[in-house]
């Protein structure tokens, strides 16, 4: 390159210069040309500046920063080397010249204390001279000597000289000083690159706020410093540039608070490292628009995924945005050539800045490589039915079973069912809403956000049953994990509650929490009542003993609600098997959600 030529007598200069010690030594200085918001990427930087440019250092500059700084050097020196690195594009053109007095403890290379030898020393004091051989009288007390001045700061750029430093910002830098102005507040225009009126205002505001002449021009070090600020947010994540080239994806992500663990596809985990509840995937599987749009589905059944937020999807792409109380997730994902590629990052809720500033990061830096994440025979985690390639499958608080009671999708359930919920949904794929609640009965009529036409709904039994006749009770035993309702088959044993009710029957049968709001039917298959909580508050009911609400009650609920019950007074007897299909049909599984 052009730049080693003119810089072959240069390499001797800070070697002379540091052989200069006495009160006569003329000052050094640095050219800084770069900061680091951590000790890691400081240290990287100064290695890969080192390979190419001699003289490189690294100091402290205090609250969690490190610069990187070429020299020392005399001033007419750093200003020729200030100069020719940032013709040659060697250093970056916000490079400025600094003092000793910037910097704080060195730390490239490693051992080394520049700052101690181009400060000078204090001049030492003369030897006394050789006692006499008389008593000599005491000497007088020394007087402390007076702290020195501190040094003048370095003149900042002159308005001409910050014009003409300006004129050689590219693009980009010229938008990036947009970007950091918006983002202090001070500017609400396009980022366009163009520095008019408004970034001009914006520019002088800034000024202000921070103490120095508005003079709507910013100097060298005024760029760098509201840069700092701009970047202060991302400090203490340790963004890296991360290339998996087994997912085919290059992108920066912050490796202080999460760290890699596995590819499962069609991602790779890269779970929190820390205390900080961050998680981040990269996501990585062949496919076309409808495989595309299933992982969207998919994606939206998981945990790491609240139900709220955002979400759009498009022909080449999708953006999904998980809302929660604890967590907010965001997806970037994009089909290109039959790869499906993007990200997901999981962040705490209410750090709001330093989200939102991370997720531009990784955005703007996501490129893509040759290949994708081959699906695996055999999961690394473990195959469960609530897990999608190792992560969690969000699941509901509760879940209870109901039945249809109409044409139209109205639903009874226990009241249980439905208390505290957020969100309520039939077969987990329908939302619902509360029509008709009777707290004291345990009673409530759901309806369908979007009508439903069910296969089949209830038939109330209007004929009075008969003790010991054999009854059925169809529900989701176990909250919704087999997919189907279960029917389970007892007999009426009394026809009143524990304590005289007369709108509960105690049934002989094996319950479980999941089939309360399930229909109860005859051996005929029409429903007799609806399984309820029997047991008094506290107290738990002997294995075998369950209630349900009579059709008197229940037919009085829906009146109450709106609802038409549909009765009949047919009796028969169906095959075990057909009773179970009939009930079933009815049933429908009832969640209650966060």
């Amino acid at each position: 390159m052009r730049f080693v030529a003119a810089f072959v007598l240069l390499l001797l200069t800070p070697i002379a210069a540091l052989a200069q010690t006495g009160p006569e030594a003329e000052p050094l200085v640095f050219v800084q040309i770069e900061a680091q918001p951590s000790l890691a990427e400081a240290q990287a930087r100064a290695r890969d500046y080192a390979r190419s440019l001699p003289d490189v250092n690294g100091f402290s500059l205090g609250r969690g920063w490190y610069a990187i700084a070429l020299g020392p050097y005399r001033e007419e020196e750093a200003a020729r080397v200030l100069q020719v690195y940032r013709s040659e594009g060697v250093i970056a053109r916000d490079s400025y010249i600094a003092q000793p007095s910037d910097f704080g403890q060195q730390f490239w290379p490693v051992g080394a204390n520049l700052l101690e030898r181009v400060t000078p020393a204090p001049a030492p004091m003369p030897e006394p001279d050789t006692a006499p051989d008389v008593a000599a009288p005491a000497p007088a007390p020394i007087p402390a000597p007076a702290p020195e001045p501190e040094p003048e700061p370095e003149p900042d750029e002159t308005l001409r000289e910050a014009r003409a430093s300006e004129a050689q910002l590219s693009r980009e830098e010229r938008a990036a000083l947009q970007v950091a102005l918006e983002w202090a507040g001070v500017y609400q225009g396009a980022i366009d690159a163009a520095f008019g009126p408004g970034t001009r205002n914006a520019m002088a505001v800034w000024q202000r706020q921070n103490g120095v002449e508005a003079t709507g021009v910013l100097t060298t070090r005024q760029r760098a410093m509201l840069l700092r600020q701009y970047n202060a947010v991302l400090e203490g994540l340790g963004l890296e540039t991360v290339r998996d080239a087994q997912a085919g994806i290059e992108m920066r992500l912050p490796l202080g608070v999460v760290a890699f663990d596995r590819h499962e596809a069609p991602f790779a985990h890269y779970p929190a490292s820390g205390d900080l509840p961050a998680q981040v995937l990269l996501i990585s599987q062949p496919g076309d628009r409808a495989t595309m749009s299933a992982l969207y589905d998919i994606l939206q059944t998981l945990a790491i995924v609240p139900e709220t937020g955002a979400r759009q999807l498009d022909r080449d792409g999708f953006t999904l945005t998980g809302e929660g109380s604890r967590i907010v997730s965001q997806t970037r994902v994009w089909l290109e050539n039959g790869e499906i590629k993007g990200f997901t990052l999981v962040w705490p809720a209410g750090d709001e800045e330093r989200r939102t500033r991370l997720l531009a990061e990784m955005e703007q830096s996501f490129a893509r490589l040759p290949g994708t994440l081959a699906p695996l025979a055999a999961p690394v985690s473990a195959q469960r039915m609530d897990l999608v390639a190792g992560l969690e499958v969000r699941r509901p608080k509760l879940s209870r079973s109901g039945f249809y009671v109409d044409a139209r999708g109205a639903v009874l359930t226990a009241a249980e069912a439905v208390a505290g919920c957020g969100r309520i949904t039939l077969d987990e794929i329908h939302d619902a809403t509360v029509a008709h609640l009777d707290a004291d009965l345990g009673i409530a009529i759901l309806r369908p956000r979007e009508t439903l036409a069910p296969m089949a709904f209830a038939r109330f039994q209007e004929a009075a049953p008969r003790l010991l006749s054999p009854i059925a009770v169809a529900g989701y035993s176990y909250e919704g994990i087999l997919g189907a309702p279960s029917v389970t088959f007892g007999q009426i044993s009394e026809l009143g509650g524990l304590a005289g009710e007369s709108h509960l029957k105690r049934l002989a049968l094996a319950a479980m929490p999941g089939d309360l709001g399930g229909p109860v039917v005859d051996a005929g298959g029409a429903v007799l009542g609806m399984l309820v909580p029997g047991a008094p508050e506290g107290r738990s009911l002997p294995e075998g003993v369950s209630f349900a609400a009579g059709n008197g009650a229940l037919q009085e609920v829906l009146a109450r609600g709106g609802v038409t019950a549909q009765t009949t007074r047919e009796t028969g007897v169906l095959s075990a098997e057909a009773l179970s299909d009939r009930a079933s049909a009815i049933t429908v599984l009832v969640s209650c959600w966060e």
